[in-house]
């Protein structure tokens, strides 16, 4: 399955706004540089699906992508069950480690969104980043099963 990146966001500090970004810079192993989220064990990155947004706006209007929190938005690449799997985003590799639960800032941006997030992997997924390397909105964005599983012990950080 092949797509492309939609968009991008930095989030500089818990709870502060999401900043859009042309591109992120991001570490092998420690996720996004400037992102609150630099040097976490496995939710170093997070993703979400254009098409998800796109339907939960015929019942929501007011939501907008950036509302979820995420790093990155995909289109044309289903993310629903794909833990284990490796997501390929222009030349950087991410191992995505589980669906992403949406949490009680969701209803405080729209009413609604946290329950519309929760089914279905609709909250996106995330996972930890394998290849120092930049992303870039428009690269393209594919996924696959992994021949060989992500091994924690090749990991150089020592962060939780």
């Amino acid at each position: 399955m092949s797509g492309r990146v939609e968009a991008l966001w930095l989030k500089r500090a818990h709870r502060d706004p999401m900043d859009p970004a042309d591109t992120i810079t991001v570490v092998a192993h420690k996720g996004a540089e400037d992102d609150v989220n630099f040097g976490r064990s496995k939710r170093q990155v997070t993703v979400i699906e254009k098409e998800v947004f796109d339907r939960i706006a015929a019942s929501l209007p007011e939501v907008r992508p950036s509302m979820r929190r995420a790093n990155v938005m995909v289109s044309g690449v289903r993310l629903k069950e794909t833990r284990g799997h490796t997501l390929t985003l222009g030349s950087v590799r991410i191992h995505i480690h589980g669906k992403t639960r949406p949490c009680e800032q969701m209803d405080a941006q729209v009413a609604g969104l946290t329950a519309a997030l929760d089914p279905d992997w609709n909250g996106g997924v995330y996972g930890v980043v394998l290849d120092d390397g930049e992303i870039r909105v428009g690269d393209e964005a594919s996924i696959a099963a992994n021949s060989r599983p992500y091994s924690s012990a090749s990991r150089t950080d020592t962060a939780t």
